[in-house]
């Protein structure tokens, strides 16, 4: 909780130095999606220690997998829920000129989906900027979101 609040208040910081006007959708799916990440570390410090007896933090006794499991799960599904709602809006449809922000929600469900997966399958969730940057199946599914997005949008 501490982690995705510290990424909310960097938002509204950020917001401020650059007179943005922030939407209680962006604050919200912020803060569930830097959870769900800090979910997905805190259960690979898990497996480490699991593995190795090394802790990587203090806080570690308090976590097991099978929490974080369900943790993430949660999270997941609430994030995709907040960003189907996000999508359907009337103030964002109203806002963009398109009721069609809905057609983009596919791809939040397979990048959230793959990310589980290298998480709970693979075990290699520590690092989200790395597996940003090597796993092609989520760097498709953002240029697929990034694409459907731009499309409804602008064409």
């Amino acid at each position: 909780m501490i982690i995705a609040t510290g990424f909310v208040i960097r938002l509204f910081v950020g917001a401020e130095a650059t007179q943005v006007e922030l939407s209680h959708w962006i604050i919200v799916m912020t803060f569930l999606l830097a959870l769900f990440l800090s979910l997905a570390k805190r259960r690979d410090d898990v497996l480490i220690y699991l593995n190795t007896e090394q802790k990587m933090r203090k806080v570690i006794d308090g976590y097991n997998l099978k929490f974080l499991d369900s943790a993430m799960m949660m999270t997941a599904s609430i994030t995709i829920v907040a960003y189907i709602l996000w999508s359907i809006s009337p103030e964002v449809a109203q806002r963009l000129n398109t009721d069609n922000l809905y057609l983009s929600a596919g791809f939040v469900v397979l990048g959230i989906l793959r990310y589980m997966q290298i998480a709970l399958v693979e075990e290699k969730s520590g690092n989200p900027s790395k597996v940003l940057l090597r796993d092609r199946f989520i760097q498709l599914t953002l240029v697929g979101w990034a694409g459907v997005f731009i499309w409804v949008l602008y064409l």
